[in-house]
């Protein structure tokens, strides 16, 4: 799931191929995504996996890690 997440993340926010992203990546602090740029992110996902994030859900989105937890939550397991 992490490479998906990971491919997601480079092609909303314009990163380049290189940019290493773990569980542990930081939207903000390693990343420098604004805003905007996350609820792109976040909407790609919603559409990628059929979910929606709460609104609660999307102020503790801070890391990968969180994103991918809350897919799994939604009963979502992909490799």
């Amino acid at each position: 799931m992490l490479e998906k997440v990971a491919e997601m993340i480079r092609e909303q926010l314009h990163l380049s191929d290189g940019v290493d992203i773990n569980e542990d990546t930081s939207f903000q602090e390693d990343l420098r995504a604004d805003s905007l740029e996350l609820l792109d992110l976040i909407t790609a996902v919603e559409d990628e996996y059929g979910i929606k994030f709460e609104d609660e859900a999307l102020e503790n989105l801070k890391t990968v890690g969180d994103v991918m937890e809350y897919i799994r939550a939604q009963g979502i397991d992909i490799e």
